[in-house]
């Protein structure tokens, strides 16, 4: 019995395994460009993200049924105390109310004294981490809120203590919070201290951030706090984002390095609040100088077709008034001679600028009244 290299023909089925595995290779780098290139994946997402959501919270009820018994065990004690702290520390923030809501009345007062643009709105929406994802080079988390509570992105995220984040993918249930201390993640922020405005960068690390392009003989010492510039107009004016933790300045760099820490717990954080922030600013000038100078190109556009009718109207009129005087001196020529008992040819068609000279002896009417007729 002879060996066949080949499988009979009952067993083939279809291309080889290299053939296949070539194509998928081929579609799945594909997809990938296409997606990062013009997110065209971007409806089948967040479709897939609306339909696997309830397996996502099927996944999440042996945590919550844990995380349930676990808090059903902590001790009276512990409970205490919190509800201790909690009630100084609500005692303060309301001293603290009291004192914002004095300072927002003079805010508006000087501000309408000195006719300046009124402050910006804010909203918040309340909302809880879910989980966090699967990438382990990202900083990100998922929490449960998305299009339907009226979620944007970009919105910042914050807690009671300051920035931890900013919604960077918004789904219909859902949303993705790229965390303050992604190595992706910028934030403007200024120093409370002086003043000095610049821009803060997460790392690749994840536990610290990078205060970039200071130079050297800025003044920046450790321990000094960063709140949001708000020149960005994404983040609100003022809120805390980190502190300095050591400032490195080498005689050999242009620009100081600069380390901080965030003053949130960004990784210990629960709930949260995603803010709406409403800018009242006005329109770039360059924008509207350049809308300007297109509308004033097409209405020139638009003007010559019109020129052109009015020209071409303009010259039937002046014909139309060149052949109403030729029209109207026989006119003026054969009412002459009828008061004067001449004959016609008495008179040529230019007897009306002579008619004065022999008004008295020929007692003519006036040429004016003879043209007043004709009209």
């Amino acid at each position: 019995m002879e060996y066949s290299p080949s499988p009979p023909p009952l067993f083939k089925q279809g291309p080889s395994a290299f053939a296949r595995l070539i194509f998928f290779v081929v579609l799945a780098i594909a997809l990938l460009i296409s997606d990062a290139r013009f997110s065209t994946l971007e409806i089948v997402r967040g479709i897939l993200g609306a339909g696997l959501y309830p397996l996502q919270r099927a996944a999440l009820v042996p945590r919550d049924i844990f995380m349930g018994a676990a808090d059903l065990a902590v001790t009276s004690a512990t409970l205490r105390s919190e509800n201790a702290k909690l009630k100084q520390k609500n005692l303060e923030l309301s001293v603290k109310a009291n004192d914002v809501a004095q300072l927002s009345v003079e805010n508006e007062h000087l501000r309408a004294l000195l006719n300046l643009q009124s402050r910006a709105s804010t909203d918040e929406t309340p909302a809880e981490i879910q989980y966090d994802t699967r990438d382990p080079f990202t900083q990100k988390v998922v929490i449960g809120k998305g299009a339907q509570q009226n979620i944007q992105d970009g919105a910042p995220v914050v807690t009671e203590d300051g920035v931890i984040g900013q919604v960077t993918r918004v789904f219909p249930l859902q949303s993705e919070v790229t965390l303050l201390t992604d190595k992706d993640q910028a934030v403007p922020v200024q120093i409370s201290r002086t003043g000095l405005r610049s821009v803060i960068y997460g790392t690749p690390k994840g536990d610290t951030l990078d205060l970039r392009f200071l130079p050297i003989s800025a003044d920046v010492q450790a321990g000094d706090e960063l709140v949001t510039s708000g020149l960005d107009g994404i983040y609100l004016p003022g809120l805390p984002v980190a502190k300095v933790l050591r400032v490195d300045k080498q005689a050999d760099t242009a620009f100081a390095r600069v380390v901080c820490v965030p003053i949130a717990a960004v990784r210990g954080a629960r709930q949260l609040l995603v803010l709406h922030y409403n800018v009242n600013t006005p329109p770039n000038p360059i924008e509207v100088e350049a809308a300007a100078a297109k509308e004033a190109k097409e209405n020139k556009g638009k003007k010559k077709p019109a020129a052109k009718a009015a020209g071409a109207s303009g010259a039937s009129a002046a014909s139309a008034s060149a052949s109403a005087p030729v029209a109207a001196s026989p006119a003026a020529a054969t009412s002459v001679p009828a008061s004067a008992g001449k004959p016609a040819a008495a008179k040529p068609a230019s007897g009306a600028a002579t008619a004065p000279k022999h008004s008295k002896k020929a007692h003519m009417p006036k040429p004016t009244l003879s043209v007043g007729a004709t009209r």
